[in-house]
């Protein structure tokens, strides 16, 4: 049994006539006459009742004829999906953020892309930046927004994608001389302790915050290290330290803590989209052009 008999059959019983049928699915009568003959006796039951009139299907034709329509159906769905799939306007896509990085670069981003392919599946993730490059690498995620490029270990095996850059602000607590000021001096950082994101969770973070102290001539003493900005702006609430950490922080709005600029102002920490190398799943594709459309513009 092949899909045509089930066209065959289907297009039989709509015109309830051989050579009507024959005319629809452009071939001869004699032909499809002898398909559906060989189609019931592979079955083993009569399909249609032949009449001088035309022909009509049997109980047992009904009950074939209701079945090949779903599967011409199902076909007809597989063969769109497949073509859905194949420009990525369907799938799943898993992708990791930052908390700084879903108030920074990510809402343009995942606004157009929704827009774009609303039967896409998108599966979001905060986790810091070395738990994303663990996720690219064994394949729980398909992309990731990092701070920093992929580090050096990573990069034979991942591409990355510059998305932007944040200054860097000071975290102060309540009560501190430097609440009343407009910006903190680094040099004004010596000798205070300081809360800087942890460099097992986020490394590039942590080596530029230690950038911008040394190169003011102030060795920072790091009395301790948060692994999300959420628990860096607490432990400042508890008068721990000033901390150091992305302006993207003000979007977070913590009781106990002023945000202030650095002075001088410093380069500050840039945001990349990560993901594999090797041939990029469509769905995927669409994602990466939507984060250079946006971007550029």
């Amino acid at each position: 049994m092949e899909l045509r008999h089930l066209r065959y059959a289907l297009t039989l019983s709509e015109h309830a006539h051989f050579g009507r049928a024959a005319a629809a699915l452009g071939i001869r009568q004699p032909p499809l006459s002898q398909q559906i003959k060989a189609l019931e006796t592979e079955l083993g039951v009569r399909l249609f009742d032949r009449t001088g009139h035309g022909v009509r299907p049997t109980a047992a034709g009904e009950a074939f004829l209701a079945r090949a329509r779903q599967v011409l159906d199902h076909l007809d769905l597989a063969v769109r999906d497949a073509a859905d799939a194949g420009r990525g306007e369907t799938g799943s896509l898993a992708i990791g953020f930052l908390g700084t990085a879903l108030a920074a670069v990510l809402p343009e981003v995942l606004t157009a892309f929704r827009a774009r392919r609303p039967q896409v599946r998108l599966e979001l993730r905060e986790l810091p930046s070395a738990r994303q490059i663990e996720a690219l690498l064994d394949g729980s995620l398909d992309a990731g927004v990092i701070c920093g490029p992929p580090p050096a270990s990573a990069r034979r095996r991942l591409s990355s994608l510059p998305l932007g850059r944040e200054s860097l602000v000071a975290a102060v607590p309540s009560g501190h001389p430097l609440t009343g000021a407009t910006s903190v001096p680094v040099r004004a950082l010596d000798s205070e302790p300081l809360i800087l994101s942890s460099r097992q969770a986020e490394p590039a973070a942590a080596d530029v915050a230690l950038a911008v102290c040394r190169a003011a001539g102030v060795e920072p003493r790091i009395a301790h290290e948060a692994h999300n900005l959420h628990t860096l702006l607490g432990l400042v609430a508890c008068g721990l330290g000033i901390g150091i950490g992305p302006a993207g922080m003000r979007r977070f709005r913590h009781v106990g803590v002023t945000l202030l600029p650095l002075e001088p102002a410093a380069a500050g920490l840039e945001f990349h989209l990560a993901h594999r190398f090797g041939p990029v799943p469509s769905v995927l594709g669409a994602f990466l052009r939507t984060v250079r459309q946006v971007h550029k513009g």
